[in-house]
């Protein structure tokens, strides 16, 4: 049987998590390590200036008063690591499209498995649904088991987004890529109980680049959507672009 370890960004005690775990044991060796709270929008961040409390909860999940970061490095490179052969994030409450890659905790839980050597899988639901988290949880399962067979090899993590429905009404699974987002509405200024000023983040911005072969496209046309993210964030495509531009301006 595989070793997972699962972990999230929506903390220990969300459905999206229980429900990929009850999936997934049935054919997989799972470890549950989430953090204590919410702790959507925290990307790739560490938690440098406080100690780390690891807890099990009844469930026997194990809850951490860190970020989705923290709980993937303390599960792979601790006195605790286990061995792992896939680390798997989610399921989100909500998708992880376009531009959200950059600020998801659910994905950044992934990348830091890839971080530390191993396959890595982060899946989210297309809308805000709780009602077909069992729809997702099966299609990673489908996924893993195909892992088991063959292996994951690529220096990539596979970021999956599904349709809120049933699993027998899927369309299929496209490979896609990243779509892009409006940017997000104004910032909303307001005052506290106390009459201090405060500032919330505004909506979300809407979907800019959903062209067919975008992830937004394949979810909303009722497909499955699978996009693999490389690590290496280095734009390939734009060195040459730079080389001259410096040759220019150091002339």
């Amino acid at each position: 049987m595989m070793k997972l370890l699962i972990s999230n960004d929506d903390g220990v005690h969300a459905p999206g998590i229980a429900m990929l775990h009850r999936v997934l044991k049935e054919t997989a060796q799972c470890r549950v390590i989430a953090p204590d709270r919410n702790c959507s929008g925290a990307s790739n961040s560490l938690t440098l200036h406080n100690p780390l409390r690891l807890q099990q909860l009844e469930n026997g999940f194990y809850s951490l008063n860190g970020t989705p970061t923290d709980c993937v490095h303390l599960g792979t490179n601790s006195p605790l690591a286990d061995d792992v052969d896939l680390v798997v994030s989610g399921i989100n409450d909500g998708p992880n499209m376009g531009d959200d890659v950059l600020y998801s905790g659910t994905v950044a839980a992934a990348m830091e498995g890839r971080f530390m050597g191993f396959p890595a899988i982060a899946v989210s639901m297309g809308s805000h649904s709780h009602d077909y988290y069992e729809t997702a949880a099966r299609v990673v399962a489908d996924i893993v088991n195909g892992m088991a067979e063959v292996p994951l090899r690529l220096d990539t993590i596979l970021n999956i987004n599904v349709p809120a429905r049933p699993y027998d009404e899927l369309k299929g699974i496209k490979v896609t890529r990243l779509g892009r987002r409006h940017r997000a509405e104004t910032m909303v200024r307001d005052r506290d109980p106390f009459g201090r000023e405060i500032f919330w983040y505004g909506p979300i911005g809407g979907q800019l680049d959903d062209a067919e072969g975008t992830d937004f496209h394949a979810v909303r046309e009722g497909y499955v959507s699978i996009t693999p993210l490389s690590l290496d964030m280095t734009a390939q495509s734009h060195q040459d672009t730079l080389q001259a531009w410096l040759g220019t301006t150091q002339k």
